[in-house]
């Protein structure tokens, strides 16, 4: 049985039929959003209010590619929580500019992973002629 939606709920949508999304397939997310419903089309259409990077989709899909959306609380799934820390800001003697964009991350291993120390490849706002520079792993 399909659930019940109305106008004004959140809905995740499936990427089945999606065929513009960047990346393999295997590792893609399964449902994109949320979306707030427009309007109900009958029983088994919704319209969406799709986001800008969704804008050249129609916004109309079936009910049984659409799910409810469900926003999770912190302290109820706590072992979901995710801690996040900033990469550290280095300044260097030969900088090139401001940093743009962290382009990649990795990790450089000493002995064990408790050693290990993150090194940022980095896009930055230079200060030549050029419009940016690529950095190297800092």
């Amino acid at each position: 049985m399909e659930p019940d939606f109305k106008e004004g709920d959140q809905v995740l949508v499936s990427t089945l039929n999606f065929n513009n999304l960047r990346g393999p397939k295997k590792i893609r997310d399964s449902f994109v959003g949320p979306f707030i419903i427009f309007k109900l089309i009958g029983e088994n259409a919704v319209e969406v209010k799709l986001t800008e990077e969704f804008s050249r989709k129609h916004p109309v899909f079936p009910v049984r590619l659409v799910k409810p959306y469900f926003q999770t609380e912190e302290d109820k799934c706590p072992s979901r929580k995710r801690n996040r820390t900033p990469p550290e800001i280095v300044e260097m003697e030969n900088s090139p500019g401001l940093v743009k964009k962290i382009i990649r991350a990795r990790k450089i291993r000493d002995n064990t992973w408790s050693d290990s120390k993150t090194k940022h490849l980095i896009k930055t706002n230079g200060l030549q002629k050029m419009p940016y520079q690529m950095g190297t792993f800092i």
